[in-house]
C-alpha cells in the first residue's frame, strides 16, 4: 500500500517494540488467542452466506466488534487492565488515520476528477487505444510502470485505475478481471519501487540494504508477473473483436456532457511529477483534487452548473458544483443508464463505509495485539519451524495472519519481522530472505482481505468487492505461489556469509 506518509514506519516499528503484556498478568494460553479468531471466521463466512456483497456495509463491521469484545473479556480476565486495552484499540486507530484521511481525499480526487473530464478523456483515450484482446494485460503493464514511477498502489488506483475500470466498463469487459489487472500491476510496481514505504518498511525491519532487497524480490515477483500477463492475455484472447455497443455511444455520450481537451489531463500529469518527487501523498492528493475542481469549473461549465441546487445560475452554481462533487461525487445529467453507472462516483461520502470497516478492523486488532493474544499466536506458529523451508513458509503464514488479524499491512510487516529475525540469523540465513518473505506474505496478500485497509481501499475506490477481484490478482496469487515454491526446492535462498553454511 501505500500512500501511507513516512511517518507511519516509525508508527508501525513502535507498535511492533511495544509491550503487550504488563509483568503481573497471565500469559495467554493457546487456546484463548485462537478463539476470537475462529469466532471471526465463522461470523464473517455466516456474514457473507446471508448478506452476499453488502456484507461490508454493516454486518463485517458488527463481527468484529464482537470479536473484539471477546478478545477484550479474555484479556481482562487475564489481569490486564482496560485503559491498557484501549490505548491498543487508540493506538491501532492512530496507525490506521494516515489511511483514512487518504480514502476521503481519493473520494475526493474521484469526484473532482470526473467533473474536470479527466477520467472521461483517459476514458476516451484508453477505448480508442487498447483492444479487447489486449485490454486486461495493457492495463495490468499500465499500472506497473505507473506505481513503480510513484512507489504507491494507492495513488495508482484511485487515479488511472479508476479510469481504466470505467474504460474497461465501456467495452463491456468485466469489472472484476480489471480490477485484478489494475491491482496485479499496482503491487508489482509498488513492490519493486525503491520509493514505496511498504518496501523500505520490509527492508529496514530486516536489516537489509534496500535495493539489495529489491533485486532479491525478483526471484517471486518476475516470475509473477509474467504468470500474470500470460493469464491475462489468454483471458483477453476470448474477449471478442471490435468495440462493444456501450463504447460505440460512448464518444457522442461523453461529448454531450464534457468538454474533453489536453488540459483534462493537467490534474493526473501534477499528481503524477508530485508523487515521483517523493512528496507525501496526502497534500498530493488534495492538490489534485482543487485543481480537478477548479478545471472542471473552467472547462465543465455547464456540468458544474448542472451539480447544483435548483435555482443557481452562474459562476456561483459553477463552484457550488464543484465543492459538490469534493464531498458527494458527481452526478451525470445523461439519460442513459450505462453513462450513468460509468460516471456517478466519488466524493468523500463515498468512502465513509469503508472507514467505519477500518475503524472496526483496527478496534479487533489493538484489542488482539495489546491484550497479547497476536503475539501469542505468532509465537505458537514458531514451534512450527523444523527447517529453512518451514521457517520461510512460517513467516509467510504470519504475515498474512497479521494481515487477517491486524488489518494492516504495516502490522503484518513490522511484527513478524521483529519476531523471527533472531531465527533466520541462528540458520545462517541472509536477512534478505527474511524481508522478501515478509513482502511476499504481508504486502501482497493485504489486499486479498476485505477489512485490511487495503483490501477495503481497493473495493471501495474500484468499485469491485474484494472477494469479487481476488481470483483475478493473478501477481498477488502468483508470487505467493513461488515464495512457497521456492522455500520448498532452496532456489533464491542466501545465506549469510558471517554466519556460516545454511542448517537444514
Amino acid at each position: 500500500m501505500t500512500n501511507e506518509p513516512p511517518s507511519r514506519l516509525e508508527e508501525s516499528r513502535a507498535a511492533a517494540t511495544s509491550s503487550t503484556l504488563e509483568p503481573e498478568t497471565r500469559p495467554a494460553h493457546l487456546i484463548e488467542a485462537l478463539l476470537p479468531v475462529a469466532l471471526l471466521v465463522t461470523l464473517l463466512a455466516c456474514s457473507v452466506a446471508v448478506f452476499g456483497e453488502d456484507a461490508s456495509y454493516g454486518p463485517n463491521q458488527i463481527a468484529l466488534l464482537l470479536c473484539a469484545a471477546v478478545a477484550g473479556v479474555l484479556a481482562l480476565r487475564r489481569g490486564i487492565r482496560w485503559p491498557e486495552l484501549q490505548d491498543g484499540i487508540v493506538t491501532g486507530i492512530t496507525i490506521a488515520l494516515p489511511a483514512m484521511l487518504i480514502l476521503l481525499m481519493v473520494g475526493a480526487l474521484i469526484g473532482a476528477w470526473i467533473l474536470s473530464g479527466t477520467v472521461p478523456y483517459v476514458i476516451l483515450i484508453s477505448t480508442n487505444l487498447l483492444s479487447p484482446q489486449w485490454f486486461y494485460p495493457a492495463v495490468c503493464l499500465i499500472c506497473a510502470m505507473v506505481s513503480l514511477s510513484i512507489g504507491s498502489s494507492w495513488t495508482t488506483a484511485g487515479t488511472i485505475g479508476v479510469a481504466l475500470i470505467g474504460a474497461g466498463q465501456a467495452l463491456g469487459l468485466s469489472p472484476a478481471i480489471t480490477a485484478g489487472a489494475i491491482i496485479s500491476g499496482a503491487y508489482f510496481g509498488d513492490k519493486m519501487s525503491p520509493l514505496s514505504d511498504t518496501t523500505n518498511l520490509a527492508a529496514a525491519v530486516s536489516r537489509a540494504d534496500l535495493f539489495e532487497h529489491i533485486r532479491h524480490m525478483t526471484f517471486t515477483a518476475v516470475p509473477a508477473i509474467i504468470v500474470a500477463l500470460i493469464l491475462f492475455t489468454l483471458i483477453g484472447r476470448g474477449s471478442g473483436d471490435g468495440e462493444s455497443d456501450l463504447s460505440a455511444m460512448l464518444q457522442a455520450e461523453l461529448g454531450a456532457e464534457f468538454r474533453l481537451s489536453i488540459l483534462s489531463l493537467l490534474p493526473l500529469l501534477i499528481l503524477v511529477i508530485l508523487s515521483a518527487r517523493r512528496y507525501p501523498p496526502l497534500p498530493v492528493l488534495a492538490l489534485g483534487a482543487v485543481v480537478g475542481a477548479l478545471i472542471g469549473v473552467i472547462l465543465q461549465f455547464d456540468a458544474a452548473v448542472a451539480l447544483a441546487p435548483e435555482g443557481m445560475h452562474g459562476l456561483a452554481a459553477a463552484l457550488t458544483g464543484a465543492w459538490i462533487a469534493l464531498f458527494d461525487g458527481y452526478q451525470s445529467s445523461s439519460g442513459n443508464e450505462d453513462i450513468t453507472s460509468l460516471l456517478n462516483r466519488g466524493g468523500m461520502s463515498s468512502m465513509l463505509n469503508t472507514i467505519w470497516l477500518i475503524l472496526c478492523a483496527m478496534t479487533f486488532g489493538g484489542v488482539m495485539e495489546r491484550g497479547g493474544l497476536l503475539q501469542r499466536l505468532l509465537e505458537a506458529m514458531l514451534t512450527f519451524v523444523r527447517g529453512t523451508a518451514s521457517l520461510l513458509m512460517t513467516t509467510l503464514g504470519t504475515s498474512f495472519l497479521g494481515n487477517v488479524l491486524a488489518a494492516d499491512q504495516y502490522m503484518a510487516i513490522a511484527v513478524p519481522g521483529r519476531l523471527f529475525e533472531r531465527a533466520y540469523q541462528e540458520r545462517g540465513l541472509s536477512p534478505l530472505n527474511l524481508s522478501r518473505s515478509l513482502e511476499d506474505g504481508g504486502t501482497l496478500t493485504s489486499v486479498l482481505v476485505p477489512w485490511n485497509t487495503c483490501g477495503a481501499f481497493m473495493a471501495a475506490t474500484l468499485g469491485v468487492a474484494t472477494f469479487t477481484y481476488l481470483p483475478f490478482c493473478f501477481f498477488n496469487l502468483a508470487a505467493v505461489g513461488f515464495a512457497l515454491l521456492w522455500a520448498n526446492t532452496g532456489v533464491g535462498l542466501i545465506r549469510d556469509p558471517k554466519v556460516g553454511l545454511v542448517r537444514a
